[in-house]
């Protein structure tokens, strides 16, 4: 059963032996929490997602954030700078390839390799987990705005230990939104534990002075769905972000085509997450 309660640190630190066995690439000395709380640290204001989302809102600003990613890590990068320079993105993503979503790291190398040998990408997205904390973290030093991991994985537990460690200062998802629309054979009692360590990770930054983002999964089906239900869902899972200890959550709506009940279900949701803040 599971219960809306913070993880206690010693079962976090004791779920994350087994995290980070899971692939070869959960053995990098970053990923030791201090050398990556030292890591984030340094990241620049300007490059952390959360400041730079607060400095807009207080200036009144609507920033942008594209959808992109493929296999290879260097086409990945002059993606990412592409979209920076001549789309003039505020944030950067990496959409993640369906493999990862699914914690298939073996399938997600074998298609990197499949993409070298063709010279183009073979997979939809962009196999952070195979990439490493190396490859993220060049993906990061590549552009000056801040990354962020976006992707559909009901459980992230490794792919957000190796985005953050690498410096990418937000996360998408959650235990609803990134369960029911993504996966037909994972309960939510599962994929809502499975998050509840992602937001952990994320409250165990903000215990040592580094700020990270999260974003509950406005649009959901990315299809029509009732306001009620999307706000629902990203109250929800916000409160069970907090509860884990983080600090910066943005909560998202997926425009329904009615312009009057689109503004009012934005002016709700604002509400109600100003009401649980306080």
């Amino acid at each position: 059963m599971v219960h809306n309660k913070k993880l206690p640190l010693e079962e976090f630190l004791e779920i994350r032996k087994e995290i980070l066995g899971r692939w070869k690439t959960g053995s990098h000395p970053d990923l030791d929490l201090d050398r990556a709380v030292e890591k984030l640290k340094s990241i620049p204001d300007h490059k952390n997602f959360a400041k730079k989302l607060r400095k807009a809102k207080e200036l009144g600003i609507t920033m942008i954030q594209p959808r992109a990613g493929v296999a290879r890590l260097d086409e990945h990068i002059e993606l990412m700078q592409f979209l920076e320079k001549e789309g003039k993105a505020d944030f950067l993503p990496a959409t993640i390839d369906s493999y990862t979503r699914h914690n298939r790291y073996q399938n997600a190398e074998d298609g990197i390799k499949e993409s070298e040998k063709k010279g183009r990408s073979l997979l939809n997205g962009f196999p952070a987990v195979n990439h490493g904390v190396d490859g993220c973290t060049k993906v990061m030093e590549s552009v000056n705005v801040p990354m962020q991991a976006r992707h559909g994985t009901p459980d992230a537990r490794l792919l957000s230990e190796i985005i953050h460690a690498s410096g990418w200062t937000s996360n998408e998802g959650g235990g609803i939104s990134y369960n029911i629309p993504y996966a037909k054979n994972i309960s939510l009692e599962d994929t809502i534990k499975y998050w509840q360590y992602c937001d952990r990770l994320v409250g165990y930054y903000a215990d040592h002075g580094v700020e990270l983002n999260r974003e509950p999964y406005g649009p959901l089906t990315g299809t029509l769905v009732p306001p009620s239900i999307s706000n629902t869902v990203a109250i929800i899972e916000s409160i069970l972000a907090a509860e884990q200890g983080v600090k910066n959550i943005t909560v998202g709506y997926g425009q329904g085509g009615n312009m009057i009940q689109d503004v009012a279900a934005l002016r709700t949701l604002e509400e109600q997450t100003n009401h649980y803040r306080q």
